[in-house]
């Protein structure tokens, strides 16, 4: 597809609205562009309102969304850092909030967008799945966005007296297949807290006895290596460091709520030794068990 963008003015956008009814999204500028490796970014075909200079970035007034097809590059804001950006992803820019984003100069990359206003598109646009602090999303519809942004264009080549409308339902569908993806995100995100849940709900339940992590991901029909990283991913640590904590715990517990000798506390905790309990307590407090018992004892 050939490189191709277009930008509206204001005297433009008046003219259209006393020929048409508008539909509360305006659409400002629409364009694709295959940036080659090696080449600064952006080119100076900008006009002066869009472009931008690296070191400065720029503040728009107006919505645009942005989709990587191929390459990749980096992204930042003032409410995000320099982020990675990948071919199949987004990027959705605010009115109002400096930014700034260039391809590697090693890949280049294929970029389209379009941008817009109006009141609609601001209701769209405060919708739940649209966050300035989490502006970046991989689209999992690519052939559909390459397929609407294409028709988008095309629509926009020709300027006949019904191509306003037209060209706003394809705005639309671009952002509900941003839309769509952001759900997809959700579904998939609760069902790795849902699993992560099952895991817990496990331990909590085996807390002291060996656990056969594997198995348990067989009976979920994951892999033990793809439960591992979500769990840690949802909990911050992997599933035996989390049972483990439950026993230094459940440990610390009975230290100072019992009688029990160290011994006994090993045993009742599931450690293998006392030996490998004290390693583990002290590595954990920096304290003996009994350094531990003594010293909550002592306080008054």
């Amino acid at each position: 597809m050939a490189s191709y963008r277009k930008y509206f003015d204001d005297e433009q956008l008046e003219s259209l609205s006393t020929q048409t009814p508008s539909w509360g999204v305006d659409i400002l500028t629409v364009g694709h562009n295959v940036h080659q490796a090696q080449k600064n970014y952006p080119d100076p075909n900008h006009p002066n309102q869009y472009y931008f200079d690296w070191a400065e970035g720029r503040t728009l007034n107006e919505f645009q969304l942005v989709y990587i097809a191929n390459g990749q590059g980096v992204f930042e804001s003032q409410l995000i850092p320099p982020t990675l950006v990948e071919g199949g992803m987004a990027l959705l820019l605010y009115p109002g909030l400096w930014h700034r984003f260039r391809p590697s100069p090693d890949t280049g990359w294929e970029e389209f967008w379009v941008g817009y206003r109006g009141h609609y598109a601001e209701y769209l646009m405060r919708q739940e799945c649209f966050d300035p602090q989490q502006p970046l999303m991989h689209i999992n519809f690519r052939a559909e966005m390459i397929n609407v942004f294409t028709r988008l264009i095309d629509t926009l080549k020709y300027e006949g007296i019904a191509y306003q409308q037209i060209a706003t339902c394809q705005v639309i569908q671009l952002l509900g297949l941003v839309y769509s993806s952001a759900l997809l995100k959700d579904v998939s995100r609760n069902r790795k807290e849902q699993l992560v849940h099952q895991v817990r709900y496990h331990i909590q339940g085996a807390w002291n006895r060996p656990i056969n992590f594997e198995s348990i991901a067989k009976e979920m029909s994951v892999s033990y290596v793809w439960l591992r990283k979500v769990f840690k991913e949802v909990m911050d640590v992997a599933p035996g460091q989390y049972q483990l904590n439950l026993k230094m715990e459940k440990a610390s517990q009975l230290l100072l709520e019992t009688d029990l000798s160290i011994s006994e506390v090993a045993y009742q905790c599931g450690f293998e030794s006392l030996f490998h309990f004290s390693r583990l307590f002290r590595k954990k407090t920096n304290l003996s068990p009994t350094q531990y018992r003594l010293k909550n004892f002592s306080q008054p």
